[in-house]
């Protein structure tokens, strides 16, 4: 343990989180609670329904069970901390607290941004090699994709989190947010910002430039594709799946590419707080949502398993 980390086990922070608007503290405390009840029941209700349902047993729905649990796991990290400090007046975290949130959600957030790429991969290798789709997405390669996903999402967590804890901390630091965002734990820190600015631009860039490359090359191909088939039931049914995986990638690529990617950023606290609301806690919630209400498999499998609970209770 470096002599930095050592003198920073005793400094505590202070998360203001909506502190300024009292008058709001119980209606954000419901909000962001059945927020957060949604997203537990619609992901864990994702994965399940994947799980024991053989008709999805598929690579789309191998990658999206991942999403699921990685939108829970990230609402998780920052959720239950949100609405503690909303109805309770001590809101100070440890420093091990306050780094290990930072850590865990740095992971959560990097492993969605290739796993949302991966998944933009697998619609290219559907829409433009049907023929060899089960082929080519094999369950190794899925597997292996899945994996560099959260490694990759581990090795960035644990560099970036390396740098915070050689940063120098003391006393009490107040940080103007809900959550240990990075941008907040170096704004508070009594070293110089420099290097670990520069390194949340570098890292957050390469990452979004990385995915979103592959993210658009595969639609380019898929949207040729789609505009060279004959068949207007096949270009819809083309559409339809793309669909649902369009919509996730802009909100969550443009909120990130907002707070993360622009350097010397001018947004105020309040837009950085509403960002960060809205990816950490709301995307997680829309996901499920977003791929049940537009996936016709999801909502049959759904209906079959509420069904056969019903039955069971009536019995």
């Amino acid at each position: 343990m470096t002599m930095a980390m050592r003198n920073n086990a005793e400094a505590t922070f202070i998360l203001l989180g909506f502190s300024e608007y009292p008058e709001l503290q119980v209606p954000l405390f419901l909000i962001f609670l059945t927020i957060y009840t949604v997203t537990v029941v619609g992901n864990l209700g994702m994965i399940v329904i994947i799980r024991i349902n053989p008709k999805l047993h598929t690579p789309m729905y191998f990658f999206l069970g991942h999403l699921s649990f990685v939108d829970f796991f990230y609402s998780t990290v920052v959720t239950p901390k949100l609405l503690e400090n909303l109805i309770v007046e001590d809101r100070t975290i440890s420093f091990a607290g306050c780094i290990s949130q930072y850590f865990f959600q740095c992971i959560s957030v990097v492993t969605e941004t290739f796993m949302l790429a991966v998944m933009a991969y697998d619609r290219f290798v559907a829409v433009c090699n049907p023929l060899l789709y089960t082929v080519i997405m094999s369950q190794k390669l899925c597997s292996l994709l899945v994996g560099a996903s959260y490694s990759w999402g581990v090795a960035c967590s644990v560099t970036l989190t390396y740098f915070l804890l050689e940063s120098s901390y003391s006393g009490h630091n107040i940080i103007n947010n809900f959550v240990c965002e990075y941008a907040a734990i170096v704004d508070v820190s009594s070293s110089d910002p420099y290097i670990n600015q520069m390194l949340i631009l570098v890292s957050a860039t390469f990452n979004e430039i990385s995915s979103l490359v592959i993210i658009l090359s595969s639609y380019i191909f898929i949207f040729i594709t789609i505009v060279k088939m004959p068949s207007t039931g096949g270009r819809h049914k083309a559409f339809s799946t793309c669909a649902s995986h369009l919509t996730a990638i802009t909100i969550f690529h443009t909120t990130i590419v907002v707070l993360y990617c622009v350097p010397n950023s001018k947004n105020s606290w309040l837009t950085v707080k509403v960002a960060s609301v809205f990816y950490t806690v709301v995307i997680p919630m829309l996901n499920p949502l977003i791929y049940s209400l537009r996936n016709k498999d999801v909502k049959e499998a759904a209906r079959k398993l509420i069904n056969i609970k019903v039955l069971c209770h009536i019995l």
